[in-house]
């Protein structure tokens, strides 16, 4: 698959700096919704790299460093658990992507992005659906905001041990029901999520997280 196709084109339409995003997050019961931004060098080539789900957690880590090394800017974007209840996940996944391109130290010119679009930006942009598998720029962003949010969730593992942080990264899993039924929710648990509420959890099928 050629994953370099969409930068191509917007290569030959004039752009020069092509920001791809991404957001790891969304799901999950706890934790924060992290958005990543990625400006790659003109023909840069990264095999290999492609959505961060369908890798490894060592490969995550290898990709992670080679962004960060390569890549023209780099930003991250995170919007906490108590700002999610209050604006829901879907406006506070567009925040964190807003964050991520204001950390950027230079600026994009055109924005590729994994199914979504930003309001009210004036950078030219195109969704794409699947994103992180069909453009290299995306996938850069997927690992940055994957492998961010991970180690984030190791530390809250640490303050947190009962819930197991560790393993399924605050997603739904058996396992993290089964600590939510017993502990009830946490500091960093998003209350209004269906299965966080405990008059709720318990007719809720667990589901699973991005390994």
């Amino acid at each position: 698959m050629d994953r370099t196709l969409f930068e191509r084109i917007g290569f030959e339409q004039g752009f020069q700096r092509i920001a791809g995003l991404d957001e790891a997050g969304r799901g999950p019961l706890a934790g924060p919704v992290m958005a990543a931004a990625v400006i790659l060098p003109k023909g840069f080539v990264l095999p290999g790299l492609r959505d961060s789900k369908k890798l490894t957690a060592i490969q995550r880590e290898r990709f992670f460093d080679e962004i960060n090394a390569c890549a023209a800017a780099v930003g991250v974007g995170r919007v906490d658990p108590d700002v999610i209840d209050r604006i829901n996940i879907l406006k506070a996944t567009l925040l964190a992507m807003t964050r991520a391109l204001d950390q950027l130290t230079v600026p994009p010119d055109y924005l590729l992005i994994d199914a979504l679009t930003l309001p009210g930006l004036p950078i030219p942009q195109k969704a794409l659906i699947r994103g992180d598998d069909l453009s290299q720029t995306i996938a850069a962003a997927s690992v940055i905001a994957k492998v961010t949010r991970d180690r984030l969730m190791l530390e809250y593992d640490r303050l947190y041990p009962e819930y197991h942080f560790r393993s399924h990264k605050g997603y739904g899993t058996v396992e993290h029901l089964q600590a939510l039924e017993r502990f009830g929710p946490c500091p960093i648990h998003r209350m209004t999520f269906r299965r966080v509420r405990p008059d709720e959890m318990a007719n809720d099928e667990p589901t699973n997280h991005d390994a």
